[in-house]
């Protein structure tokens, strides 16, 4: 315990390691708020659902904190709904077994921007014969336009822009329905949404005593969500949240795995020296030769791309690396020791020599390597996830590089792939950081550097 306020105290002398542990206890308290609020199983949802999971959001909609550097904020998502009470509805019977039904959506909209997409969701309740729906639209200016009609049937969807027809186009002088029935004047050259409050109303005809049906307007904007969305409608901060548990998980496992595991091999070869040590030096130099990615690509095609078999053969191909020259280096200057000579005298066996006396003095140089060697497995995740090897069912921050680099850059969607690649830059950043410092503190040479 003394040595490790000892070892604080060191690290808080050094401010760019405080900055470091600064931003990597922040990672740690996303990564444990996301692991409690969104469950593994959820995650994979959310990030393989398709409009039926993300009918609700925009595509490619920029994160929400683009509009504080916007003099004039994009449009943000507007949805109403009869089911939740954001939406009126009042229903008024006409016979015995025809009913009227009246729905009116009623919204704000203060931004000079126009929205993506205009779309109804319907879902009915009825034996044989659906309801009948007249749409129509009511600008700010008192101004209205009939958008047109539809049969509700049990889960029925009428988009503007599609299902509008010819006729609502030649209302909006040619213009589409997201931007004539918002437009202030259709005919300037520089159009502009008309500012002020707008009401959908819907009157429906139910033709059953004990039919029903109700309503859900989405005003798809253009900013939507503090992680903005992709092209699947899917909400990027799922794997902007998600990614750094995993991220986090995966480099510490990968690094931990590798730096014990070779240091322990590298101190058995040491100790029992003869054919033990000079077989585990010619895996080495083997292993040394090895294409280290190609490998990997190859067990991601032929074997599996699942995050966590990757996990393993990183391990695996990393224990017998050249760190195991350098542990052989500093346990051969070890095993002459003294108090190595004494143990032996006294009867120690070697497992207790090799755990208790070899390895322990190996642990200043083993904590700055540890610490070094995070960040660099999170980068390697990553960078198999932009060759396609990425895990084909959980959100990483590779995973989202990956897909952005086909259309986002092109499309000036530069949201979706900055984002993730700030991540992992803070991430390796406060590691080196914090790791620096680690290598000054357990290295007296490096402190007057």
């Amino acid at each position: 315990m003394s040595t490790l306020k000892r070892t604080f105290k060191d690290i808080v002398q050094y401010p760019s390691a405080v900055v470091g542990l600064i931003i990597i206890a922040f990672f740690i308290v996303v990564a444990v708020y996301t692991v409690s609020t969104i469950p593994y199983s959820e995650a994979i949802r959310l990030w393989r659902g398709g409009e039926d999971v993300w009918g609700d959001s925009p595509r490619t909609a920029q994160p929400l904190w683009t509009n504080w550097f916007r003099r004039s904020n994009l449009p943000e998502t507007i949805i109403l709904d009869t089911a939740d009470g954001t939406a009126t509805k009042t229903v008024m019977p006409l016979t015995e077994t025809m009913t009227d039904a009246l729905m009116e959506f009623t919204f704000d909209y203060p931004y000079g921007g126009f929205p993506q997409e205009l779309t109804i969701f319907f879902t009915a309740d009825y034996q044989e014969k659906p309801p009948h729906a007249d749409l129509y639209w009511v600008m700010p200016d008192g101004a209205e336009i009939r958008v047109g009609d539809t049969t509700v049937r049990r889960a029925e969807r009428f988009r503007f822009a599609l299902d509008g027809g010819d006729r609502l186009m030649r209302r909006l002088e040619g213009l589409e329905p997201q931007i004539g029935l918002f437009a202030a004047d259709r005919e300037a050259e520089e159009l502009t949404a008309l500012q002020g409050t707008y009401t959908l109303r819907i009157e429906g005809i139910l033709f059953e005593k004990d039919s029903d049906f109700d309503a859900k307007l989405v005003v798809y904007g253009q900013a939507h969500g503090w992680g903005g969305t992709d092209l699947l409608r899917r909400d990027l901060m799922v794997a902007l949240l998600w990614g750094t548990p995993i991220a986090l998980s995966f480099g510490l496992l990968a690094a931990l795995g590798t730096t014990v595991t070779t240091m322990i091999i590298a101190a058995a070869g040491v100790w029992f020296g003869g054919i033990v040590d000079e077989l585990i030096q010619r895996i080495t130099e083997i292993n040394m030769i090895l294409p280290f990615l190609p490998i990997l690509i190859m067990v991601g095609t032929f074997q599996s791309q699942s995050i966590w078999v990757m996990l393993q053969w990183i391990i695996l191909l990393s224990i017998f690396g050249a760190s195991i020259k350098g542990y052989r280096a500093i346990f051969l200057q070890i095993k002459e020791a003294p108090y190595i000579e004494a143990a032996r005298a006294y009867g120690a066996g070697n497992g207790r020599i090799i755990f208790l006396y070899l390895i322990p003095r190996i642990i200043p140089v083993l904590i700055p390597n540890l610490v070094n060697g995070i960040p660099a497995f999170v980068f390697l995740e990553a960078s198999l996830a932009v060759l396609g090897l990425g895990d084909p069912v959980l959100p990483t921050w590779g995973k989202v590089i990956e897909e952005a680099r086909h259309t986002a850059l092109y499309q000036g969607q530069y949201y979706w792939i900055l984002q993730p690649a700030a991540l992992l830059m803070l991430t390796g950043l406060a590691f080196a950081m914090v790791g620096f410092a680690l290598d000054r503190i357990f290295n007296p040479r490096l402190r007057e550097v």
